[in-house]
């Protein structure tokens, strides 16, 4: 068979949430299967290291997809064109843009429903399109994958799709995120908040993060605070909006929330294990992968008790509504100052974080992408 990826989010030095889904996920189904004939799709210069076997051909042609515009463009246009001149027999969508003009099977990723949520979180012409094409994207694939049980009824929920074309896959942790000794303990603190303990955050700062909360929530912490402790955040400031800026500036304890900026995943892993605690206490995530990093690093983890974030956390986690700060404070209190709850924590997510691998994760996406290609040969056969 040959399968066509829409690659256009492995980026060298670049990955977020979707792009190391596509990277752990492709690594290993092109790898496993050197029966097939694998195709990706760049929309711009590629990385060597993103051609990860023999059975891969990495086909580049603009534009650079990164505006609504030029989704549109790139993926009607452009796409639809290699799905014929490749003669693919079915279409991967890691990010769940799908070339809706083409009647290449095709599966559709869908991390999570956000915009249909939160539509103001976003620009408007984003919000527009996502809003706009998504729906039709559920409608057109043959399969849809999804990271979450919470996702799937969401999906359900808002396109009437059937449940039953939807498959869960759920995310992996990258196997560097281990637990660090005392030593790497005590520098990492040296090198990023002067020897303080810390809370810590990963992620975009974007506002579905709900750092507007988890600042009114530290200054409430900083209050009972007889540690000296700081809040340490780790990531771009590509969403940081007026009212972030807005609450971060008012802060009593501003001086005490420092930024560390994008993190590699070498360096993360030892920040993830030093910290207190990760406090990821989104209003809206569809799964959540700095949870199951801070289980794999031996961290405790404070998260939302709302969306997918239970269904990730299980008994591991513990839990505040992600729009009361005075929750939010309470817990990064308890797992301050109780010792037996923290050790209760870590052993509780060593064992949960066995859940969620990127080899059970890359399992599931194949069947998924089984199940599409053999109902492509049944239809075929009936013809």
């Amino acid at each position: 068979m040959k399968i066509a990826v829409n690659t256009r989010l492995l980026l060298p030095g670049k990955l977020e949430g979707i792009g190391w889904f596509s990277y752990e996920n492709l690594k290993r189904i092109t790898t496993d299967h050197p029966e097939h004939q694998f195709y990706f799709l760049f929309d711009r210069p590629y990385h060597r290291d993103f051609i990860f076997s023999d059975n891969v051909i990495p086909l580049v042609a603009g534009p650079p997809a990164r505006h609504p515009v030029l989704y549109y463009v790139w993926f009607e246009i452009t796409v639809r064109r290699l799905l014929k001149k490749t003669g693919a027999d079915l279409f991967l969508s890691p990010d769940g843009y799908l070339s809706l003009g083409s009647k290449v099977p095709s599966i559709a990723v869908f991390h999570d429903l956000n915009f249909e949520h939160y539509p103001d979180d976003l620009p408007r012409a984003e919000r527009w399109y996502y809003r706009t094409f998504f729906r039709k994207y559920a409608s057109k694939a043959a399969r849809i994958a999804t990271v979450s049980e919470y996702s799937k009824a969401d999906i359900t929920s808002q396109y009437g799709t059937d449940p039953g074309k939807i498959d869960v896959v759920y995310n992996g942790a990258n196997e560097d995120y281990l637990p660090v000794n005392e030593s790497v303990k005590s520098e990492t603190r040296k090198k990023y908040t002067g020897g303080r303990p810390y809370f810590f955050f990963v992620g975009s700062l974007h506002p579905r993060k709900n750092l507007v909360n988890l600042f009114r929530a530290f200054d409430l912490y900083k209050k009972t605070d007889n540690h000296n402790t700081v809040l340490l955040l780790a990531g771009a400031k590509k969403w940081w909006t007026g009212e972030i800026a807005s609450v971060y500036e008012s802060m009593e304890f501003k001086n005490d929330v420092i930024f560390s900026g994008r993190l590699e995943t070498s360096e993360m892993r030892n920040v993830m294990g030093s910290a207190i605690a990760l406090t990821y206490v989104s209003y809206f995530e569809g799964f959540g992968i700095p949870i199951v990093e801070a289980f794999r690093c031996g961290t405790p983890v404070i998260t939302s008790n709302i969306t997918s974030m239970p269904e990730v956390g299980g008994d591991a986690a513990l839990y505040a509504d992600p729009f009361k700060p005075g929750e939010i404070a309470d817990a990064m209190i308890k797992i301050a100052n109780d010792d037996t709850l923290r050790e209760q924590l870590i052993k509780a997510g060593t064992e949960r974080a066995g859940i969620f691998t990127w080899d059970q994760s890359a399992r599931r996406l194949w069947q998924t992408m089984e199940k599409a290609l053999a109902a492509q040969t049944d239809f075929s056969a009936r013809l």
